[in-house]
């Protein structure tokens, strides 16, 4: 099927308030609770499409405020006393998925009868077994749990009104293309799909070829307002050098949290080893860490709890970690 696409190019734009959007008093009551009053960008502009209903394929930066531009409209779409899943949200890493959850929970602060379960694997199945049992309108899963829980009969999405894939390009960069695109036909033709990414590919730009319908194309580009606010700069080093560069950065730099990250997992345990055997206060995650393991090291370190966080990419996209200094210690350039 060819489809035509809408597009919507933002760069600037004025300050909005959530008030003056048509939605809710109860989401409007969770927003100021939370402690947002004029909409970001990608919020301006994705709400009052996904609520007229419209595909949508957004392409804006990490930290721009996407969880509440795709969860306001969800929630103003369930249908409380329906007890099938409504919405579903795809991310690629377990640490997003939960992130997400936890906005949309308190999203849903002042919804009655609203109900969230969150699925991906390295955690007992059981438990989340348990949540589906609760009958939640709103799914927030990990390509490969959704589709085991779908093959064992326990979730069904043939009744979503809403799909939204976050983290687009990550996910399909992740091998998780026959996945999602196993979960995308499962949905009714008719479904809302919307897909949220920092960047576009070949991948991204075919699951909307193929399964959206006439999408809004949002592009928000990344200016003073929602650009981060990092600086960057690269030293370089030989392999044997390395630690002993980052080391004198540890040192020379006041920063209360670190992250690193290493390109694979062995590296991550030897280098968080390193640095805890010279004294520094460090921990790590990466893929093969208990699920709840690493659920406690990320809250540890969000609470400040300890300095230096080394990881793989599991938290490169979307974790929002504020007053976080980042290190890429084992991509730097070899000479």
């Amino acid at each position: 099927m060819n489809h035509q696409k809408g597009r919507v190019i933002v760069s600037e734009t004025e300050s909005i308030r959530f008030d003056s959007l048509d939605i809710s008093s109860e989401l409007l009551r969770a927003v100021e609770r939370m402690g947002f009053k004029a909409m970001t960008a990608v919020q301006q502009k994705t709400i009052p499409v996904m609520m007229e209903g419209s595909d949508v394929i957004a392409i804006a930066p990490t930290g721009t405020g996407k969880t509440c531009a795709f969860g306001i409209p969800m929630l103003e779409y369930l249908q409380l006393h329906e007890d099938q899943i409504q919405e579903l949200v795809l991310a690629p890493t377990r640490e997003l998925a939960v992130q997400i959850t936890q906005e949309l929970t308190s999203l849903a602060r002042y919804i009655p009868g609203a109900r969230i379960a969150t699925l991906y694997g390295g955690q007992p199945i059981a438990k989340q077994i348990q949540q589906l049992k609760r009958k939640p309108q709103i799914v927030v899963a990990t390509p490969g749990r959704m589709l085991d829980m779908m093959h064992r009969g326990l979730a069904r999405i043939d009744r979503i009104h809403t799909m939204v894939i976050d983290e687009a390009d990550e996910m399909l960069k992740m091998g998780f293309v026959k996945d999602v695109t196993s979960i995308i036909e499962a949905t009714p033709s008719e479904r809302q799909l919307v897909m949220f990414s920092a960047t576009t590919n070949q991948d991204v730009m075919t699951i909307s070829w193929k399964y959206q319908y006439q999408p809004v194309e949002i592009s928000i580009e990344a200016v003073a307002e929602n650009k981060p606010q990092i600086t960057q700069y690269v030293i370089e080093a030989d392999r044997k050098n390395k630690e002993e560069r980052l080391l004198y950065l540890l040192d020379a730099d006041e920063y209360h949290r670190i992250m690193i990250f290493a390109n694979t997992k062995s590296m991550t345990d030897r280098l968080c080893s390193h640095l805890q055997k010279q004294g520094y206060d460090a921990q790590c995650i990466h893929g093969d860490i208990p699920q709840g393991k690493r659920n406690r090291v990320m809250d540890d370190y969000k609470r400040g709890k300890f300095a230096i966080l080394v990881c793989t990419d599991v938290a490169a996209r979307g974790i929002d970690v504020d007053d976080a200094v980042s290190y890429t210690h084992l991509r730097a350039h070899e000479t």
